[in-house]
C-alpha cells in the first residue's frame, strides 16, 4: 500500500507516518502544492496511492483545493471512481466546523486532530485500506 500524508505540522506528520508505515510505503509532503505534485507524479509513473491523509489548513494551497486537484488528476488519467484513492481529511477544526460542502463528495472520511488512534484505525478499516 502507498500512502501520501499532506501535513505541514512536523509532529503530526511524524505521528501519522510512524503509525501508517506498518501498512505500507509512506510519503510526506509539507504543503498543498507538494502534495498535488507528488500525487500527479505517482499517477504518471503508474503508481497507485491507496490512501491520502490530507490536512485542511496547509500553506500554499489548502486541503480542499488539493482534494479537487487530486480528483481532477485521477479523472484526467482515467482512474474510475471505484479505484480512486481513499482520502481522509484531517484538521484541528471540530467536525461541526468542517465544511463538507466545500469538499463535496470527493473525500472518504474526516478526523479531528489530535488524532485518536482507535478512531483512526476504525476509519481505516471502514475504508478497507487495512
Amino acid at each position: 500500500m502507498k500512502i501520501l500524508i499532506a501535513e505541514d505540522d512536523v509532529a503530526n506528520a511524524k505521528f501519522l507516518s510512524k503509525y501508517l508505515s506498518k501498512f505500507g510505503e509512506v510519503v510526506i509532503t509539507p504543503d498543498g502544492i507538494a502534495a498535488v505534485d507528488e500525487f500527479v507524479k505517482c499517477l504518471e509513473r503508474g503508481e497507485h496511492i491507496d490512501l491520502v491523509c490530507l490536512d485542511i489548513m496547509m500553506p500554499k494551497i489548502d486541503g480542499y483545493k488539493v482534494l479537487a486537484s487530486i480528483r481532477n488528476a485521477e479523472r484526467k488519467h482515467g482512474v474510475s471512481r471505484m479505484l480512486r484513492s481513499k482520502v481522509i481529511m484531517t484538521s484541528a477544526l471540530d467536525e461541526s466546523s468542517f465544511d463538507s460542502n466545500q469538499a463535496s463528495d470527493d473525500y472518504d472520511d474526516y478526523i479531528c486532530k489530535p488524532i485518536d488512534i482507535v478512531k483512526f484505525n476504525e476509519k481505516l478499516k471502514k475504508l478497507d485500506v487495512i
